[in-house]
């Protein structure tokens, strides 16, 4: 029977990320994907991701600042450019789930920069807004965009570099305990002997974890962007307008002209559940109609709807993530995003990598753990 020290189970950002931390320790890792590399039945593909040390908690706010730094090494190390500064606006409305105050103390908490703008300060320093008087804007100079499709390939490729044998349209069937001496996959190339698995399955999780009693409580949506085309493009290029985040009742987002002359924005949370293999990747009229209101509104000189393309969110009950062993299974990890973890891509892959190697890790996952109590279906 084939062996590996370390088999990771899904190829999209985490799983990739955590594939390439291994690879560059030396580590004897194997990484598989159901699908052919870079496919679209996920969360990791198209162009654009945001990140944000924005957060209204300090425990995230410490993370994405850790996630920086590892993005700057990523790209040292890779010679890619992968981040795209821009700054970011957090838009918090009567209607906000949290008030602009919970993002500026947790920032500052953790000593990142950060300012509060009014509706006046929003149009005098970014022109294409129009937000109400009530509306209270967080500034985070350090906000930026993410090149997705790009950064995935980067560690796939560099993974491979470093060692790691990666194989797509290969399928992991089953996992099994083997009696506390690791894990055995059934893979659709055959069975295989891993010490430690690192699950990054995202929407099929659960088909892995429900056999062994440990299904986690997930929601999977299909999700849709959609790309904007404005009359005056240069309106909204980097330098002159921001990624930003609409925290109102229904959650709205954006980014600047990126590689073409249009402007992407999409709500967050669209409330279409779906199964990820009975998806119909048919864009929803009705989120489309209200999207383009919402645009329409706020940002008038965003244009016409040119194309929307659909994605896929696997939501935890309370939006955060896993990054913990599975309870009564101790050599399988498992790596949970909750629909907002690209930020943290090379951040989530190291810690991944250090637990599976050494069993812990610098960063505070308190936050993270899988026996938390929003998590009650995740049984021994």
């Amino acid at each position: 029977m084939e062996h590996v020290d370390v088999a990771v189970v899904g190829l999209g950002a985490l799983g990739s990320a955590t594939a390439y931390h291994l690879a560059r320790r030396g580590v004897d890792v194997t990484a598989f994907e159901q699908f052919e590399l870079g496919h679209v039945r996920g969360a990791s593909h198209d162009t654009s991701r945001i990140v944000r040390r924005a957060y209204e908690r300090p425990e995230y706010v410490r993370l994405a600042d850790a996630a920086y730094r590892d993005w700057a090494d990523l790209e040292a190390a890779t010679g890619e450019r992968l981040v795209t500064p821009t700054g970011g606006l957090t838009f918090c409305p009567a209607d906000a789930r949290r008030p602009a105050s919970d993002f500026v103390e947790s920032l500052r908490a953790v000593g990142c920069d950060v300012e509060l703008l009014d509706a006046a300060a929003v149009a005098d320093r970014y022109p294409a807004f129009r937000v109400r008087d009530d509306v209270t804007a967080v500034l985070d100079p350090s906000s930026g965009i993410a090149h997705a499709s790009r950064t995935v390939a980067t560690l796939q490729m560099h993974a491979r570099v470093a060692g790691a044998r990666l194989r797509p349209r290969c399928g992991v069937e089953s996992l099994d305990d083997d009696g506390g001496d690791g894990v055995l996959l059934t893979t659709a190339e055959g069975t295989v002997h891993a010490g430690t698995v690192v699950l990054c399955a995202d929407a099929w999780t659960n088909r892995l974890l429900a056999p062994l009693g440990a299904e986690v409580p997930l929601r999977v949506m299909q999700e849709q962007v959609t790309y904007f085309g404005p009359p005056r493009p240069a309106d909204f290029a980097p330098g002159r307008f921001p990624v930003w985040i609409w925290d109102g009742d229904v959650c709205f987002y954006g980014f600047p002209t990126y590689g073409e002359p249009t402007v992407k924005a999409a709500r967050d949370v669209s409330e279409l559940l779906t199964d990820p293999d009975r998806r119909t990747f048919v864009p929803d009229p009705g989120r489309l109609e209200q999207l383009s209101a919402f645009m329409g509104a706020t940002l008038p000189g965003s244009g016409p709807a040119l194309r929307t393309v659909t994605c896929q969110y696997t939501l935890t009950p309370d939006r955060d993530f896993v990054i913990d062993r599975v309870p009564g299974h101790p050599d399988l990890l498992l790596g949970l995003g909750a629909a907002h973890a690209f930020k943290f891509t090379p951040a989530f892959g190291r810690v991944l990598a250090d637990l599976a190697t050494t069993g812990t890790t610098q960063e505070d996952l308190s936050l993270f753990r899988a026996d938390r109590p929003a998590l009650t279906g995740l049984a021994a």
